[in-house]
């Protein structure tokens, strides 16, 4: 995943904050022995004037490091926090200094914090733009329909046929809703855990019988069964759906590589495939929410999912963990 935080070497806050207060603690300490051993030579107003020069000295080389090392992430991410909760498109790249592995920790935090509320209002701004223009034109239907049948000289065929229509488009609705629920209890983490694929080919098989699973090479990936099945069912699916035969399948750690034999996506299609909404298979039924979910899943693990520009003939998906 990009915009990680590089693991370079940083002190611990407990280091820092042992090294400030042993600091605190020594300059007294040195101000008597300077007292003692210097004023005898160059009077005691002088050796005062000394310790007062050096305590300012290191007081202030303390404070710089401590503004440095911790107030100076912290004001920032603050400010990043502050501009999040405005609404505004802020940056979310790493910050370029973390002074310890705490403040580290909590940036990454704060990251994806950041990245999961963006990507979230991006879906909903998304999703209430596509739902009112999906849902009009079944809605057209149902209020056309229910005009028509308002009149006393229908015919008796005419009527079934707008009763059908009806039904069509009151399908064409739950569908659109029940993707929807879907979408929204993907963003939920779901199937914690590991898994392999092997234990499952059986069932996906059975499952997909349309084509012919083949699983190059197995791992244990960090994702747990029940969505580690979610994801491989909506790309089988897709599959089916374009008319591909074969589908070969690699696992290795941190990696999940899904390959068929279809068609592939046109060059058009390429950048809008995990849109909410966007099917090719709209006339057959398709919501263009399967692969949305996957995404939306994927991303709740703190994985991704993309489509390969390269590959052979057909579609190439990456899951990446």
């Amino acid at each position: 995943m990009s915009g990680r935080i590089s693991k370079k070497w940083r002190p611990s806050l407990a280091l820092v904050l042992g090294l400030t207060l042993g600091a605190v603690l020594c300059l007294p300490l040195a101000g008597v022995v300077v007292v003692r051993y210097v004023a005898p030579v160059t009077g005691f107003r002088e050796a005062a004037v000394i310790v007062a020069l050096s305590v300012c000295a290191v007081t202030a080389v303390l404070g710089f490091v401590l503004w440095r090392i911790l107030l100076r992430p912290i004001q920032t991410l603050a400010d990043r926090a502050k501009a999040i909760k405005d609404g505004s498109n802020v940056s979310l790249d790493p910050l370029a200094h973390y002074g310890t592995r705490e403040m580290r920790d909590m940036g990454q935090a704060f990251l994806d914090m950041g990245r999961v509320l963006q990507g979230r209002e991006a879906v909903l701004r998304s999703y209430a733009d596509h739902a009112t223009h999906e849902l009009k034109s079944p809605l057209t239907v149902l209020r056309g329909a229910a005009e028509l049948l308002d009149s006393p000289d229908l015919s008796d065929a005419d009527r079934s046929r707008l009763l059908s229509r009806i039904d069509e488009a009151a399908d064409r609705m739950t569908a659109l809703l029940d993707a929807q629920r879907t979408l929204a209890q993907a963003k939920e983490p779901m199937g914690l855990g590991h898994s392999r694929i092997g234990p499952l080919m059986s069932d996906l098989q059975m499952d997909h019988s349309e084509i012919s699973l083949h699983l190059e090479a197995d791992a244990i990936l960090p994702l747990g069964p029940d969505g580690l099945r979610l994801v491989l069912d909506h790309l089988l699916g897709n599959a089916t759906a374009v008319g591909a035969l074969n589908v070969r399948i690699w696992a290795e750690p941190g990696r999940l590589t899904v390959v068929d034999d279809g068609p592939g996506v046109s060059p058009g299609n390429r950048g809008r495939i995990f849109d909410p909404f966007f099917t090719t298979r709209r006339d057959e039924g398709g919501t263009g929410m399967g692969l949305a979910i996957v995404r939306r899943m994927l991303e709740a693990h703190g994985a991704e999912i993309l489509l390969s520009p390269e590959g052979p003939p057909g579609a190439t998906f990456v899951v990446l963990f």
